[in-house]
């Protein structure tokens, strides 16, 4: 480990000196950093994350050492690119970035540097490039106007009311309640309480309003100008009367942002320093020019946490959000078809394949004045078949009493203005994959098997359309809360397909943090998770492999949310400074850089033929097991004899396509018997990180093997049907309440985005050959991913 060199130190904030010494700042920072030794369940690995939250604890407690640190991180990053020590790269960026918003001032030499080495950056190979360029952008931006990272994160997080930066936003808690019992529940809930409460120093939107103008107003300023403490009382003996400074404040930044860095240089310190004058002065008959600067903390944002029941939909709970949130008259763009847009209907009530319509005879005009006065308006009154009156009173809606209202029908047509804005959205979305999804052309397929990572490099072709709402949702499990999200978010799109309402005004990231079931909880009694082998966990295991910097805080969460419970069961009291928030608060802050995980559709026929085919989607795994078969090869293995076919397995027939590196896919179809088959979307190891299924057949010792030797198939098309006259029981996700039994035969294939559909639905109108993709669809992604948001997308 090289010696620090404090004599190129820097003078704190003010004229008081740092509380913590540099070095051991410097200490603090080489023990949170990820090594090549470090291991996931290693006994550093649950402790990365709680370093990591006390050093920037560290900060926020006594501000004079945000300074400090940050000379502290530029060393260190510079020392980082000379040596080739790629690893410590993005977690110092992220850690530097988290601490430039929260500083006071930062001279524009400390600027230079960090904005020239994230420039040399762009230079790097993916995913180094992509960060680079993005926290390029946001230097640049502060650099030429000081304060505004800071002033738009508190105004979008915390709402506050303005005319010029119209944009929210709101973080949604989803955990499975199968993983969080017992005082896992309340531990979580009080730390966010906490994190909202009146401890934090934040009590109303006026106190909001001070922070974003002392930090602005000491960020353009300096020392050498301002004086932070009586500014700081100044503005809080304003009162009500801070507001209008609020709004100048906001005003003059956001214009010096559509100005482009035109104007002169000086005249957004010159405004900023001519109202810093009028705050001042209306306290003391003349305003200090020099004196020390304070700190203005960030708050956490608006954290809304649920247990994720079978009764929440996330549709809703996002167009309740959308329509109970205030804003400015200014920036509502919405059409009247929008806003008269009734949310009294579950989506899953407008699903054509999963829900059943009831068609009813009307013999009236549907004109209220037109209907007797006797008229009967409740629906059991016109259906004469007790069935489907018992069905209908299961979907309807409360009315209101006294008035006429009908149940709101199913638009089966989008309108072009709908279809172009969803295929809009998807270019967007997709555009750095052109070609992408299977089949492509000339016989090849046009996608690769590289999983895709990062942002979209080619924004500057596809433009993405701000939406002035976002909604950051966060799930906590194992692999069964994020199978449950990847069905929420296909039914979502299905919705929106069908109704296009939140598409193009809120923005949906998604976040996961893997929480394993408690070791105690673990027995025969939890039902709900498969019985099959391996980790329960897979999807988080791979984010961690391939992002060093989510395995050290997120990963590490999961063992720090079961340690925090047993500490909950023996000291029942609040904390006092929360923890769990503040991880979810940094990761959803700084984790901007999607992997995306393909959603794999399944359609699902069962053995009787009264029994509809059933549709399903998943996301990491699949199981087939044949029940009759697992005691009878058991106590075989235990006799250890061999037995005839019946105790082999089931014989089934696979047809699948058969996805190799050169692209040139071959369609295989053989019979096997077997007494069970896993299907994994997510790699075991970094060396198979390959955007397919991987199908493993558990094949019955014969002298010849059907598979050819062959122990995994890689596919992402794969059907499979028994021979003979068995059924066989399907799991998806690892789930029990995802369980199919009674099942003849399987159809897998990648989930079909409904942008696609919409493109290629426009295009057969008006074209024959509408199986080849043409125009727009060669540009878009047939495939649905859920992307998962991390610190640094996939690093090799």
């Amino acid at each position: 480990m090289a010696q620090w060199d404090s004599s190129s130190s820097m003078e704190p904030t003010g004229d008081c000196s740092p509380t913590v010494p540099e070095s051991e700042l410097y200490r603090s920072l080489q023990a949170v950093l990820p090594r090549c030794t470090d291991q996931h369940q290693g006994p550093d690995w649950c402790s990365k994350g709680m370093l990591r939250w006390t050093l920037h604890k560290k900060v926020q407690n006594n501000p004079a050492n945000c300074l400090s640190l940050l000379w502290v991180l530029i060393k260190e990053l510079e020392k980082a690119e000379r040596w080739d020590s790629r690893k410590s790269i993005i977690p110092l960026l992220h850690i530097l970035m988290h601490t430039i918003i929260q500083t006071a001032y930062i001279p524009d030499e400390l600027y230079k540097r960090v904005y020239d080495f994230c420039k040399r950056l762009l230079t790097y190979p993916q995913p180094y490039c992509t960060v680079g360029l993005s926290y390029t952008r946001q230097i640049k931006t502060e650099r030429f106007i000081p304060g505004l990272m800071y002033q738009r994160m508190i105004t979008a997080e915390q709402k506050l009311k303005n005319e010029h930066y119209p944009f929210q936003e709101r973080v949604f808690v989803l955990a499975d309640p199968e993983i969080f019992t017992g005082s896992m529940i309340p531990t979580v809930m009080e730390d966010i309480e906490v994190s909202a409460s009146a401890s934090t120093g934040f009590v109303s939107q006026l106190e909001h309003m001070c922070s974003v103008v002392q930090h602005t107003i000491q960020a353009a300023l300096g020392p050498e100008q301002c004086h932070g403490p009586k500014l700081a009382q100044a503005l809080r003996d304003m009162g009500p009367d801070v507001e209008p400074y609020f709004q100048e404040v906001l005003a003059t930044l956001e214009h010096c942002v559509e100005e482009g860095y035109r104007g002169e240089g000086g005249a957004l310190s010159s405004r900023l320093q001519q109202l810093y004058s009028e705050i001042v002065s209306a306290s003391d008959a003349e305003p200090p020019c020099k004196g020390p600067l304070c700190d203005c903390p960030v708050p956490n944002p608006d954290i809304s946490f649920y247990l994720w029941t079978e009764d929440l939909d996330i549709w809703r709970e996002l167009s309740k959000w959308f329509r109970s949130s205030s804003v400015s008259e200014s920036f509502s763009s919405f059409s009247q078809e929008q806003e008269d847009f009734e949310l009294g209907e579950s989506p899953c009530t407008l699903m054509s394949a999963d829900m059943p319509r009831f068609s009813i005879l009307s013999n009236d005009s549907g004109i209220e004045r037109d209907l007797p006065p006797t008229f009967d308006f409740s629906p059991s009154s016109s259906l004469d078949n007790p069935g489907i009156g018992s069905a209908w009173e299961q979907c309807k809606i409360e009315q209101e009493s006294g008035r006429l209202s009908r149940r709101g029908g199913i638009k089966l047509k989008p309108t072009a203005k709908d279809s172009m804005m969803l295929m809009q959205d998807t270019l967007e979305d997709h555009a750095s994959s052109a070609g992408g999804g299977s089949g492509g052309r000339g016989g090849r397929r046009g996608a690769t098997l590289q999983r895709r990572a990062g942002t979209n490099m080619m924004e500057t072709h596809f433009p993405k359309q701000q939406r002035h709402f976002t909604a950051k949702i966060v799930v906590m499990g194992d692999d069964r809360v994020v199978g449950r999200l990847a069905k929420a978010y296909y039914f979502y799109r299905k919705r929106e397909a069908r109704r296009l309402f939140l598409t193009m005004k809120v923005s949906i990231q998604f976040y996961y943090i893997p929480v394993c079931p408690a070791p105690a909880s673990i027995s025969p009694t939890t039902v709900n998770l498969s019985q099959s082998t391996g980790d329960s966990c897979t999807l988080g295991s791979y984010l961690s492999d391939v992002d060093p910097w989510y395995n050290s805080n997120i990963n590490s969460l999961g063992c720090m949310i079961h340690k925090l419970a047993k500490m909950k069961e023996m000291n029942p009291e609040r904390p006092k400074d929360p923890f769990i928030s503040d991880v979810i608060t940094y990761y959803v802050r700084s984790g901007q850089q999607p992997v995306y995980f393909t959603i794999y559709f399944v359609k699902i026929i069962f053995n009787s033929m009264t029994k509809d085919p059933v549709e399903d989607v998943f996301l990491t795994h699949l199981e087939i097991d044949f029940p009759e078969f697992k005691q009878i090869s058991a106590s075989v293995k235990d006799k250890q004899k061999k037995s005839s076919g019946e105790v082999c397995g089931a014989v089934i027939s696979m047809n699948y396509k058969k996805m190799t590196l050169s692209g040139r896919d071959v369609d295989v179809g053989i019979s096997v018997r077997t007494s069970g088959v896993q299907i994994n979307a997510i790699p075991s190891n970094e060396a198979e990180d390959l955007n397919c299924l991987t199908l493993m057949v558990n094949e019955a010792p014969t002298k010849t093997k059907s598979l050819g030797g062959e122990s995994k198939i890689r596919s992402s098309n794969i059907k499979i049907r028994t021979l003979e006259r068995r059924s066989f029981t399907l799991i998806l996700d690892r789930d029990s309440r995802r369980t199919y039994k009674h099942v003849q035969s399987i159809e897998i294939a990648p989930c079909l985005d409904p942008g696609y559909r919409v493109q290629k639905t426009m295009r057969s109108k008006f074209c024959l050959d509408a199986d080849k993709d043409a125009g727009l669809s060669k540009y878009m992604s047939k495939a649905l991913p859920l992307p998962i948001n991390t610190f640094a997308g996939i690093i090799n």
